[in-house]
């Protein structure tokens, strides 16, 4: 167990905690930190990317959550060296998110600091939420997109190699009109943060089931993080009218595994800078 695990199992005696957020009588509350030269080098992205990108993470955790986001807090530590400029570049960033999801920014808080370090708290509602726990035996499970760009491009980074600005490192694409037309018909579900198989790590502890996979999954897709496609998990009977939505949105499914009796757990090294 590493220490993020150990620590967070202090508070699970509390069952609200475990998930993307925390739902409570009809909201869900997530928060992300975003901290330089931990999720990101400056180098890397510019000052409005950086912010757009540490809202889209969070607002990832809203979606799969089946919750859709209303309000922002925003925590930002900004070093003295930052100009006006930076800090309209950077506020740039945060607008640009909330306005894409229909997100009003209602306050936070500032502090000057050595580096740039971002916390993002995000405030949802849903009637209906949907957990990491909840799946069963015989049920398939699927991820959306293409999963290992991710990984190949944060490796260019490292060798001080160029990526394109499209990159989902840099700007995740959200695929939540799907998600939430598809939520009906699903019955876990969570972002692919940390690497596909680290996520499934996660499921099979929640639901205390393994899987049996259709075909060899690549290290290079399996352990890809800061990709932000969604995994889930269905009945089959529920099959055609996935794919029908899926069509109608444009959203590549892949059904790679089907959850039997057993437990999961990945033997690779994780791979999320």
């Amino acid at each position: 167990m590493n220490k993020e695990e150990y620590f967070i199992k202090q508070f699970t005696s509390n069952k609200i905690i475990g998930d993307d957020g925390a739902f409570i009588d009809g909201f869900v509350y997530s928060m992300d930190a975003f901290f330089e030269n931990v999720h990101f080098k400056k180098e890397w992205m510019s000052l409005s990317q950086i912010a757009y990108k540490s809202m889209i993470v969070n607002i990832s955790d809203a979606i799969v959550m089946n919750a859709k986001p209303k309000f922002a807090l925003l925590s930002v530590a900004i070093p003295k060296s930052y100009t006006n400029q930076d800090l309209k570049e950077l506020s740039k960033g945060f607008k640009k998110a909330a306005k894409e999801f229909g997100i009003k920014i209602i306050g936070g808080d500032t502090i000057s600091n050595a580096k740039l370090d971002i916390s993002v708290t995000i405030i949802s509602t849903t009637s209906n939420p949907i957990y990491r726990k909840g799946m069963k035996k015989g049920e398939l499970l699927c991820y959306t997109g293409t999963l290992g760009l991710c990984k190949r491009d944060l490796e260019r980074l490292f060798k001080n190699k160029e990526i394109s600005k499209k990159s989902k490192f840099i700007k995740p694409i959200l695929n939540a009109d799907f998600f939430y037309e598809v939520a009906p018909f699903i019955t876990t579900s969570m972002d692919i943060s940390d690497g596909l198989f680290f996520e499934l790590e996660r499921l099979s502890k929640a639901n205390k089931l393994g899987f049996e996979f259709f075909h060899d999954i690549d290290e290079e897709i399996g352990t890809s993080g800061e990709e932000y496609e969604i995994l889930f998990s269905f009945d089959e009977k529920n099959l055609d009218k996935i794919k029908k939505i899926a069509l109608k949105h444009k959203v590549k499914l892949n059904i790679f595994a089907k959850a039997v009796k057993g437990k999961y757990k990945t033997d690779c090294k994780n791979h999320h800078f």
